[in-house]
C-alpha cells in the first residue's frame, strides 16, 4: 500500500511538474516551444518565423545559434520582415550580401540570457532605459511603454516585444514585431 501511495504521489508530482514546465513557455507561431531544445530547433517549428529561419540559414548562423550560448534573441516575425521595403529580404539572402545579412541578424542577439525580469531590472537601473550591446557590437535600447517592452535600434526604429520569455536550453527568445536595424 505504501508503494502504491508513493507511486501515486510521484505521478502527481510528475504531472504537476510537466504542467508547470509546459506553461513556462508560450506557444509561438502555433507551435509549442520547449525549454530543453535550442533556439534553432524551436524556431524552425514556428510558422511565424520562417523568414527568420531562412535568413539564419543563409547567413550560416545555424551552428552558432545551436551552440551553448547563452543568447538573448529578439526574433522578428514574418510580418516584421514584411514591413521592410519590397525585395529587401530577397536581396539580403543572396550569397553576395551574406556579410550585411549576418550583421543585421547578429544585431538581434545579445550575449547572455536576459529574460523580461532581467531586462526590467536593467531598465530600472538605467532610470527608465537600458542599453544592450549586441553580438554584432551595436547598441539596442529597452524601455517600457505602459506594460509593453519596447526595443529601439540605432536607426531610430522601434519594436514591441509581443511574446516574452520563450526559454531555450541555450538562452531566451523575445518575439518582436519589427526588424531592428544597425547603423
Amino acid at each position: 500500500m505504501k508503494k502504491i501511495i508513493l507511486s501515486v504521489v510521484a505521478l502527481v508530482a510528475l504531472a504537476f511538474t510537466t504542467q508547470v514546465y509546459a506553461q513556462k513557455n508560450p506557444m509561438v507561431g502555433g507551435a509549442a516551444m520547449y525549454a530543453n531544445k535550442d533556439i534553432v530547433d524551436n524556431a524552425v517549428n514556428s510558422k511565424d518565423h520562417t523568414t527568420l529561419v531562412a535568413a539564419v540559414k543563409a547567413a550560416g548562423l545555424v551552428e552558432t545559434l545551436k551552440s551553448a550560448g547563452p543568447f538573448t534573441v529578439f526574433a522578428p516575425t514574418n510580418a516584421a520582415f514584411d514591413k521592410l521595403p519590397a525585395g529587401t529580404v530577397a536581396t539580403l539572402v543572396k550569397p553576395e550580401n551574406k556579410a550585411m545579412l549576418t550583421k543585421i541578424l547578429t544585431y538581434h542577439v545579445v550575449a547572455g540570457k536576459m529574460d523580461a525580469k532581467s531586462i526590467a531590472a536593467a531598465i530600472k537601473k538605467g532610470k527608465g532605459k537600458a542599453e544592450l550591446t549586441t553580438v554584432s557590437g551595436g547598441k539596442l535600447w529597452a524601455w517600457m511603454e505602459g506594460n509593453k517592452l519596447m526595443i529601439k535600434d540605432e536607426k531610430g526604429g522601434s519594436a514591441t516585444v509581443t511574446i516574452a520569455n520563450v526559454m531555450q536550453k541555450n538562452g531566451v527568445i523575445h518575439v518582436i514585431d519589427t526588424v531592428l536595424m544597425p547603423k
